[in-house]
């Protein structure tokens, strides 16, 4: 088949920017011909599989004098929030990506189109092609706006209403689409989670570590991971708090927390709790993915403390590395990990109560911080990993999911020639 893929982020950095990216190499590796359209800044290199058309929206531009739209109130990189944009600034948006899916549509004529994120951009592109078969991809912060954002909810709902297929992680997220969208439950399909089994594998990287650093040696260093955005609300802060109450010694923790910043006043205040913890706290920032593969490798434990997600990308490629994890139980996710990866060498944390969909109730993080120390002190005198097999849980395996039974369809004369251009492949 033709397909073109859709963000108004960029396809990296973020959870979803690293879904469509590998989203469209398993399209690729099925044989689909493809074009994308994202969210970009100029000096963005958008690396795609050869011969996949890029329609790039440049952001902070003449077109559009404003950082790109996040779909979290706080990104990894400079971005606007949706409930900060003008009628101006909306009216720009609309334009330019309107403008750049046209271009795609013309140039592959797409027999399918996946829309990222059940929001504005969707809405627009439903809009502006009634007769494209599309499927809109549930990313879980797109519900976290329609819920906390009133701006354009309604015309965002009837052309949600409209796609011809809703895909979303797991049932929780399919009965809040239900409730929020008011979407035909016949139109939802779960498909999951997936990983990249190329790059998150074991590898045997503990086996190098010097003497003494092996978890079990009488004098071992814990070595911890956290990979993620920088934020409160994926629960850093607790994190750095609860670690006096794992009963570990500062000498005997690295902890590592690997990702971008999200607002930069909160991300220094991380960094300052962090500089005054007596605990080996590091910042390595935002990593390639063979990177963070490498970390996992070198890491026994893997934490998530967030307050609010779907299935967590990075708790699957953890495991798929060795680590034992600790996270939230966010809802959904203990069954999900239990059906498809029985087994799995995970710590569930009773999350506090929460207010405004990913705020927790403030008075509740001392006994929620002791709940996670605890987990951890846990899984650091565990000994030996019980290995999960992941290998179920592929890109590619998502892809057929998400593609079962959509097949082309007539499409409008015109058809792009086969020999497409690529002369914007970034």
């Amino acid at each position: 088949m033709r397909i073109l893929s859709i963000s108004a982020q960029k396809p990296d950095s973020t959870g979803s920017g690293v879904y469509l990216t590998e989203v469209v190499k398993a399209l690729a590796e099925e044989g689909h011909r493809q074009a994308v359209v994202c969210g970009v800044y100029e000096e963005d290199r958008i690396v795609l599989p050869e011969g996949t058309l890029c329609c790039p929206v440049y952001f902070n531009s003449e077109k559009l004098p404003f950082p790109i739209c996040g779909m979290s109130d706080e990104m990894p990189y400079p971005s606007t929030r949706y409930c900060d944009m003008t009628e101006e600034m909306t009216k720009a948006y609309r334009q330019a990506f309107t403008e750049a899916v046209h271009r795609a549509v013309e140039e592959l004529n797409p027999d399918l189109i996946l829309c990222h994120h059940l929001y504005l951009l969707t809405s627009i592109v439903r809009r502006e092609f009634p007769d494209r078969k599309i499927i809109g991809f549930c990313h879980n912060t797109d519900l976290r706006q329609m819920e906390k954002n009133p701006l354009w909810r309604e015309e965002i709902r009837e052309e949600i209403r409209k796609l011809d297929r809703i895909c979303v992680p797991q049932k929780p997220q399919a009965d809040r689409v239900c409730g929020i969208y008011g979407a035909d439950p016949e139109k939802i399909c779960t498909v999951g989670m997936g990983y990249n089994d190329r790059i998150f594998r074991r590898t045997g990287c503990r086996a190098d570590l010097v003497p003494g650093e092996m978890l079990g040696d009488p004098a071992g260093v814990t070595r911890i991971v956290f990979a993620g955005k920088i934020a409160e609300k994926k629960g850093v802060m607790s994190l750095i708090k609860c670690l006096p109450e794992t009963g570990l010694a500062p000498d005997r923790i690295v902890l590592d927390l690997a990702g971008g910043a999200g607002n930069q006043e909160e991300y220094q205040a991380i960094r300052d709790l962090a500089a005054a913890s007596p605990y080996n706290i590091r910042f390595p920032g935002k990593m390639a993915q063979p990177d963070l593969a490498a970390l996992y490798n070198e890491a026994q434990i893997f934490v998530l403390p967030s307050f609010f997600d779907g299935i967590p990308l990075v708790v699957i490629e953890a495991l798929a590395c060795g680590d034992r994890v600790v996270v939230t139980e966010l809802p959904g996710i203990r069954a999900w990990m239990e059906e498809n990866a029985p087994g799995a060498d995970i710590r569930y944390v009773k999350l506090p109560s929460m207010r405004n969909a990913d705020e927790p109730v403030p008075e509740e993080l001392p006994c929620f911080e002791k709940r996670l120390a605890g987990a951890l002190r846990e899984a650091a005198a565990a000994g030996e990993t019980r290995i999960t097999d992941v290998s179920a849980i592929t890109w590619r395996g998502l892809v057929r999911r998400a593609l079962d039974g959509m097949t082309p369809e007539n499409q409008p004369s015109g058809a792009a020639p086969e020999n497409q251009s690529s002369r914007d492949q970034a």
